[in-house]
């Protein structure tokens, strides 16, 4: 699948799952939408925490399209599924927000890790959650991101448990894909980072790590969620764990 298909599969309901996997070499996105009122300090907090908020596209208010990420881009319908936040609350998951927009409203896009996936796996590095057809593993952590205005909250992350040889050549791909969430921020003793047991994830699918393996974590772009728990703002929606917006532009342009 293209881009473009998974946007129009999205758009047409028949997709609801997790992206990761979909579209091979297209940049994938982790989609922000709140009012313009909050944009500023939005934006200020991906910029004070660029690991797990690499800001890839950003819409004019009132305007669901985000042109630079690809030409018939529609915030409101092509992810498969969005999470709709009341006053920080989850209120619901949904998979078309059209009815919820607003004149007000800002998209954010930011880089995903599912981005660097396929340069992992053309480099014959095997990744479990993609061979199992599950979402990947997140996980909150101990770490308090850098606050702006109302924002502000734990880094998530994403894990993947490779070989040491794997975690090695991981990191040297992964660094660079900057605005994809880049080098892992973390390697080994999940403790270390406060997660206390990899088989309950926060967030996705938890996955078999053997005795042989090790985790490895990167920044997570499920993030600002957690900081928007922490705002409280009367109306945010976001794309639901997994489920991602995916661009037109290629895998190595980020």
């Amino acid at each position: 699948m293209t881009g473009g298909e998974v946007r129009l599969a999205a758009r047409a309901g028949t997709l609801t799952r997790p992206t990761a996997g979909l579209a091979p070499g297209f940049v994938q996105g982790n989609v922000v939408i709140l009012p313009n009122a909050l944009a500023d300090d939005f934006a200020s907090f991906c910029r004070l925490n660029p690991k797990p908020c690499p800001v890839i596209g950003v819409t004019e208010p009132g305007v669901p399209n985000v042109p630079e990420l690809g030409n018939d881009i529609d915030l409101r319908t092509d992810l498969p599924r969005y999470r709709v936040w009341r006053d920080g609350k989850l209120a619901e998951e949904v998979t078309d927000v059209t009815h919820l927009w607003r004149e007000d409203l800002v998209g954010f896009v930011l880089g995903c890790s599912f981005t660097f996936e396929n340069a992992l796996t053309a480099a014959g590095i095997p990744l479990k959650h993609l061979a199992a057809g599950k979402n990947i593993a997140m996980y909150r952590t101990n770490i308090a991101c850098e606050a702006a205005g109302p924002f502000a909250g734990p880094l998530v992350v994403s894990m993947r448990p490779l070989s040491p040889g794997d975690a090695r050549r991981a990191i040297e791909i992964t660094a660079r894909f900057p605005s994809a969430h880049g080098a892992p921020v973390h390697v080994g003793d999940p403790e270390r980072i406060g997660i206390s047991n990899l088989a309950t994830p926060d967030y996705g699918d938890p996955v078999e790590i053997t005795p042989s393996e090790i985790p490895v974590f990167w920044a997570c772009g499920i993030t600002p969620q957690a900081a928007l728990a922490s705002a409280r703002i009367p109306l945010a929606i976001t794309h639901a764990p997994g489920c991602m917006l995916v661009t037109d532009l290629s895998g190595g342009s980020v």
